[in-house]
């Protein structure tokens, strides 16, 4: 257990201890020492959903894998199809929309 030798006591009424608790269900913290840790030590915690950056991540992999399937083609015959190029703009397009959602939920915090 670290050099983690202090102990520190406390008493909570019955609400008191429901709110520290279901606080830490809503973040997801399952360690009760580690979330009182946090909390003594930042004052705050902040939860972040990452589901917009996972999508992100997602539409950047389906660009590369076409990318590089296109290049190879290109490679391959000399030339590149208009319908390679736009489908590589659709992908780009929708990658920027989420990236810029992410953005303006990021500013908000």
């Amino acid at each position: 257990m670290n050099n983690r030798t202090e102990q520190f006591h406390f008493f909570a009424t019955p609400e008191e201890a429901k709110l520290i608790r279901d606080r830490e269900k809503e973040i997801g913290i399952l360690n009760e020492s580690a979330y009182l840790r946090k909390m003594a030590i930042d004052g705050y915690l902040i939860q972040m959903d990452l589901s917009d950056v996972k999508e992100a991540v997602r539409l950047l992999g389906i660009t590369s894998s076409n990318m590089n399937q296109y290049a190879k083609k290109a490679n391959e015959t000399g030339s590149i199809y208009k319908e390679d190029i736009d489908d590589i703009r659709l992908h780009q397009e929708e990658l920027w929309k989420v990236m810029k959602e992410i953005l303006k939920r990021l500013s908000t915090i």
